[in-house]
């Protein structure tokens, strides 16, 4: 599996975090991502990310559940089991409305909710590299990807330069992965306690 250099820095209030997202991305450096302990409004915006797409894939999600349940109960209630009950026709509409309904709402809500998963690469079995055992208690963090053109000690001078409080440099694997967090990460792992004699 590919592995990727961080530089990760560590913000404990939300006024330096903001200007800081803003000069990183003015210097040119590549954010992973930021982790806060709240939702910091206008944070998406500085840092240049576009406005999502679920909305778009819960239209097709809804479509796909009303097409289902229409085409469904049209098939049972004309071809495949035709019953006359006191005389209605075989394609009563508004009979059909609530359960067209419930199906428009269960496939967009499941799928909203597995699309998000799966962009957002969360998952009961899924592991994925926790940055700052305190990313989303009490501090906000910001990941810096390293490339070719971005030696580490610059950019962790440029991080203390913007007020950064804890700078290290973590090694990941990219992606994600089948894991287990029963085992704390190798970089915050504390020394085991002596043993007495």
């Amino acid at each position: 599996m590919a592995v990727k250099k961080f530089v990760v820095g560590s913000f404990d209030d939300e006024a330096v975090l903001f200007p800081a997202v803003k000069k990183v991305r003015a210097a040119g450096y590549k954010i992973h991502d930021v982790y806060t302990p709240f939702p910091v409004h206008g944070l998406d915006h500085a840092l240049g990310l576009r406005e999502t797409s679920l909305h778009t894939a819960g239209f097709i999600y809804g479509i796909t559940g009303t097409t289902t349940a229409l085409s469904f109960m049209s098939w049972v209630f004309t071809t495949d089991w035709p019953m006359n009950i006191g005389g209605k026709p075989h394609f009563p509409l508004p009979a059909f409305i609530p359960i067209t309904f419930e199906l428009t709402v269960l496939f967009s809500a499941v799928g909203m909710v597995m699309t998000f998963m799966y962009l957002c690469q969360m998952a009961p079995f899924v592991k994925k590299h926790i940055f700052h055992p305190r990313q989303t208690d009490d501090l906000f963090v910001m990941a810096i990807e390293l490339t070719e053109k971005t030696p580490a000690a610059d950019v962790k001078a440029f991080l203390d330069s913007v007020g950064a409080k804890e700078i290290n440099e973590q090694t990941v694997e990219a992606g994600w992965w089948i894991g287990r967090f029963d085992k704390e990460d190798k970089l915050f792992s504390r020394p085991a306690a002596p043993v007495n004699a």
